[in-house]
């Protein structure tokens, strides 16, 4: 969107079938399959026509510049590396998979040499990069670019009353899929008894899909009911309500346990002007300047996650200061910052 807000023509092709929701710059192939991939699902295209429209694509398109993303793997992306008469390549890598694969390890000298026609190679996070790294040329430049927000879409949220805390009823948030183990529910879960200690009246509001999930694993820590009564579900919610609900929060909570490569919601609940506490993953180290910008907790520990929670809800003044830090921090991941840099490792590309 911001590079057509600049006045640059913008094509999109991707996997998948076409939605009544999608803008007419926005193609697909009318085809994917799903497959387990780094704790979650990746919908790829690979088979039958899938090559042939995609260099069909780009043929009509007759475009200055291709940008994929993910061309290691077996889909759209990968199909115009091996084109003779397509335009100058840059990609982006977003994958951070710690260890490193051995599936990946199996097909390492293949795509050293499959992705030799790219002219550089842009990384979501020094995360991303370290995966990246195994399988790229040694002599292909390389950049780290973050993923990009409409970081005033958050920052002028409103707030909603529904949401929000007061010192002795804060509001702590999770956004996420409860039945993806990687996305931390049971760390937040499990957290919430020792939270609740220190503050009766706290209220852990959930959004994202997976409810039954989430409430199955709050009643095997209390059959009760008890803890699971402080639990609010909201379900899948709108962008707009999304931008509302983290102005609106005391505290924001992050407890992925692996797979992430950015942490795109650190970003946007730190536009928004939300205390973030987080685990310690490497990415999100990264994103927030090494705990500069969050409080910080070890990955997969759900009584450290309750701690640091804790601490920070009973210290204003530090609350205040690092939703400042991040507010600030969160400027380096607007589209404007970040299509800024993406348009220099396009003008490297195309000289």
């Amino acid at each position: 969107m911001e590079l057509l807000k600049r006045g640059y023509h913008v094509s999109v092709f991707a996997p998948g079938r076409r939605t009544n929701d999608m803008p007419l710059w926005v193609q697909t192939n009318d085809s994917s399959f799903a497959i387990p991939y780094n704790g979650s699902w990746a919908h790829l295209s690979y088979f039958l026509t899938a090559g042939h429209r995609t260099r069909r694509w780009v043929r009509q398109g007759h475009f200055d510049i291709l940008h994929l993303h993910e061309p290691e793997t077996p889909s759209l992306s990968h199909k115009p590396l091996a084109m003779k008469d397509a335009p100058p390549m840059v990609a982006t890598f977003h994958a951070s998979i710690e260890p490193y694969p051995r599936a990946l390890k199996l097909f390492q000298n293949y795509l050293l040499k499959y992705l030799s026609p790219l002219r550089e190679a842009i990384y979501v996070s020094p995360a991303a990069g370290r995966t990246a790294d195994h399988f790229l040329p040694d002599d292909m430049p390389r950049t780290t670019i973050p993923n990009g927000i409409d970081r005033s879409f958050f920052a002028d949220a409103a707030v909603d009353p529904r949401w929000a805390g007061t010192a002795d009823a804060p509001t702590i948030g999770f956004l996420g899929r409860m039945g993806e183990e990687r996305k931390g529910f049971a760390v937040f879960a499990a957290a919430a008894p020792s939270i609740l200690k220190r503050f009766p009246a706290a209220r852990f509001l959930v959004a994202g899909d997976g409810e039954e999930d989430g409430r199955k694993m709050l009643r095997a820590l209390d059959p009760s009911g008890l803890l699971e009564s402080h639990f609010e579900f909201l379900g899948r919610i709108s962008d707009e309500d999304k931008a509302s609900f983290y102005r609106s929060l005391t505290l924001y909570v992050a407890p992925q346990t692996g797979g992430e490569s950015f942490g795109i919601v650190l970003a946007e609940a730190m536009a928004a002007g939300c205390a973030v506490v987080a685990s310690d993953l490497p990415a999100f180290v990264d994103v927030t300047k090494d705990g500069e910008c969050a409080a910080l907790f070890k990955t997969a520990d759900a009584a450290d996650c309750a701690v640091t929670t804790v601490n920070l809800l009973d210290d204003s003044v530090r609350r205040e200061a690092l939703a400042q830090a991040g507010f600030e921090r969160s400027a380096d991941f607007d589209w404007s910052t970040v299509v800024d840099r993406v348009l220099e490792v396009y003008a490297r590309a195309l000289s």
